[in-house]
């Protein structure tokens, strides 16, 4: 049994918006999709056609709710993180029978959060205060919104499977989709530093979640040399096949999270949130998406200039001419949500 307060105090961030902790990739397209007018509303409504209500009914008979009198110790930590990220709603938590490590968060109207006993049983308590704060981000970012709409799309291009061309379209949009979700695991990963703060944790966490429970056979300074490895990969033919690997993956490799993490924990910003130099939610509707995605971009270039990856060297021209003419494109027709003088009459 644990008391009903935190184990140690911790910053709280009042107002923050999800913008602080976004991966800018991430970032620049909930802020293009959060500017289009009646575009929750129909997402919504399509998002009903897969009936959360009736997802949520099979957690509710089919696992155990986190509350006061069932898995206290994992309540508390909802209820923290949410505090901390000064979350609106505190999300309901379910904990359901199944050895694989594995967390989600479900749902658009009343998101929930759903923890595998697998994930439990690996996890140390704050390792696991990460991982609850990595779904109670995805829950303030409206992350479920890419979810859905890669179901909505996977259940179309079933349909439309008959079509000339009809499933490469749809399969290059889910693939652009899968970036999206990475970058937004990246984001939520994040959100989990924030409101746990505790690097190491984090860390440790990404380190058991590939290679199990076994962490005095594991070492963070190995893990970090076997993610320098993986980027540098070999030669091209390698960055290749990374590049094909990851086309259908909705989360990145678990070395490229840890350096991700430690990397953004290290360069500043999670620093500067802490001292309590951060964006609000309040401003959220003045974010301007042409900035964001200029944001995005450097983002990219940040990521390509530190890449010892032979393939991203021989891409990076033609990349860098796409990310030219995106910027170019926004520049023009992105200026802030309800700003008149940027958009075409």
């Amino acid at each position: 049994m644990t008391s009903n307060t935190p184990d140690r105090s911790r910053t709280r961030f009042p107002g923050i918006s999800s913008r602080a902790y976004e991966h800018p990739a991430d970032r620049s397209a909930l802020v293009a999709l959060r500017s289009l007018t009646g575009f929750d509303t129909v997402l919504k409504r399509l998002a009903g056609l897969f009936s959360e209500r009736a997802i949520r009914l099979m957690f509710l008979g089919g696992s155990v709710r986190a509350g006061e009198t069932q898995f206290r110790n994992i309540n508390d930590m909802v209820r923290d993180a949410s505090y901390i990220l000064d979350l609106p709603e505190v999300p309901e938590l379910y904990v359901v029978q199944d050895p694989t490590p594995n967390a989600m968060t479900i749902g658009t109207d009343h998101p929930f959060i759903v923890l595998n006993t697998g994930l439990v049983d690996l996890l140390d308590d704050e390792e696991l205060r990460f991982v609850v704060a990595h779904e109670v981000g995805h829950v303030l970012s409206g992350h479920a919104v890419y979810r859905t709409m890669a179901l909505i799309l996977t259940n179309l291009g079933a349909r439309i499977a008959w079509l000339p061309f009809g499933n490469i379209a749809i399969s290059a949009i889910l693939m652009g989709l899968n970036e999206w979700q990475r970058k937004a695991e990246l984001s939520a990963d994040r959100a989990g530093l924030l409101a746990g703060q505790d690097v190491d944790a984090g860390k440790r966490a990404l380190m058991k979640l590939a290679g199990g429970g076994r962490l005095t056979e594991m070492d963070s300074e190995a893990f970090r040399e076997q993610a320098r490895e993986y980027d540098a990969a070999g030669d091209v033919r390698d960055g290749l096949l990374k590049f094909l690997n990851l086309l259908t993956r909705s989360h990145p490799y678990a070395v490229v999270r840890f350096a991700e993490l430690e990397h953004w924990a290290n360069e500043g910003e999670y620093q500067r949130i802490l001292a309590g130099d951060y964006p609000r939610r309040a401003d959220d509707a003045n974010a301007s998406i042409s900035d964001e995605i200029k944001n995005a971009a450097r983002a990219y270039r940040e990521s390509w200039n530190r890449s010892e990856d032979p393939f991203i060297g021989v891409v990076k021209g033609a990349a860098e001419g796409a990310v030219n003419v995106g910027e170019k494109i926004f520049s023009r027709f992105g200026g802030r949500p309800g700003d008149d003088r940027n958009r075409e009459s």
